[in-house]
């Protein structure tokens, strides 16, 4: 299928050919990055309940991992250094697997009605510190493990991802009849003798209400 539908004669395959249909970003593009987690960085994670956890393996493999919790979780040490909690899981650990094999990562911070996110680059190591993770404790559960990232580049990404997307805008959500099921399609992809949607769905639901941290 994807022989018949992709010319490779039409691949793009160097960094030449994409500057060539591109061109080249701005001068304030390539100045608005900084090394540091200055006031500005440091307010807009202060303010963010949500952020989106980018890493990979020796190998180049890449793994995307949703974390959050109330704004603020992510904690910011100095104008170097942040740390996420490690919240419990599914024990897939993929992230923590991934940081010790290439501890390069990348972090994109969301603020709910905002357009505009902050990107965080840099590299990130595990901490089981309990005297730092203590200071992350919800309802007198400490995390038993970090992820420290060392910022190495901070730069606001802009908005019209989410303009086009719609996706702040309630008005443009799908009905909950028209929402896929999580369950069911867990249960498919499982195919398990006695693993059925409904099954799935009493264990999501269990975790949900009884395991966030």
């Amino acid at each position: 299928m994807y022989e018949q539908e992709i010319d490779r004669s039409q691949l793009i395959r160097t960094e030449e050919e994409l500057r060539a249909l591109i061109g080249f970003p701005g001068e304030l593009v390539e100045r608005k990055m900084i090394t540091q987690l200055d006031a500005h960085c440091r307010d807009f994670i202060a303010r963010s309940p949500f952020v989106l956890l980018s890493t990979s393996n020796e190998a180049g493999q890449c793994d995307v991992s949703p974390r959050g919790d109330d704004p603020g979780f992510v904690h910011v040490l100095d104008d170097r250094h942040l740390v996420v909690p490690e919240r419990p899981g599914n024990k897939r650990i993929d992230s923590l697997r991934n940081i010790i094999a290439n501890p390069h990562v990348g972090m994109l911070f969301m603020i709910p009605g905002l357009g505009e996110t902050l990107r965080v680059n840099g590299r990130a190591s595990i901490t089981k510190d309990e005297k730092l993770l203590s200071r992350m404790a919800v309802k007198d559960r400490v995390p038993m493990l970090g992820i420290i990232v060392e910022a190495e580049e901070c730069y606001m990404h802009c908005a019209k991802a989410f303009l086009r997307s719609q996706l702040w805008k309630p008005e443009f959500w799908p009905g909950k009849e028209l929402l896929p099921s999580p369950a069911a399609i867990i249960a498919a992809h499982a195919s398990m003798e006695g693993v059925t949607a409904d099954t799935v769905a009493d264990r999501l639901a269990d975790g949900y209400k009884n395991r966030l941290y």
